[in-house]
């Protein structure tokens, strides 16, 4: 029981604890668009529409950087199926981790020699469901 806590534990407190760790000690740069942006439409208004200008076809020129390998758009199916994953998998281990409890609740107790994998399939399945509602809370810190 005492390695469940753990785990269930480690994958609830791990996600936020390291957004927090980011944002604490490695600091943000005071040099981004939106500040300069905010200095020349103080200092000099006129500039800020070229400097918009240059902004937006930086961003652009990266988005087709990063999309140079990919060719049309991909499938509905597939973009379903993506973003179908995580929430598939939470599911099942939630239905896994609830059909242990009831067979463990009706006097089953696995096989000595399966005892280890059914272990790590209740270990992962912990880690999996708890990982996910660690990404959920969120830590926000005013830096």
């Amino acid at each position: 029981m005492g390695i469940d806590a753990i785990i269930a534990l480690a994958g609830m407190i791990l996600p936020p604890a390291i957004d927090f760790i980011k944002k604490k000690f490695i600091p943000q740069s005071a040099d981004t668009p939106e500040a300069t942006m905010s200095s020349l439409a103080t200092s000099k208004p006129e500039v800020l529409p070229g400097y918009l200008a240059a902004v937006t076809g930086y961003l652009k020129a990266q988005i087709e950087f990063f999309n140079r390998d990919v060719s049309g758009t991909p499938s509905t199916w597939v973009v379903n199926l993506r973003a179908a994953i995580r929430p598939f998998g939470v599911i099942a281990s939630l239905v896994i981790l609830a059909g242990m409890f009831v067979a463990s609740c009706h006097g089953w107790s696995p096989d000595p020699a399966a005892k280890a994998s059914v272990d790590g399939v209740r270990y992962t399945c912990e880690l999996i469901a708890s990982s996910w509602f660690g990404t959920r809370i969120a830590v926000s810190s005013s830096t």
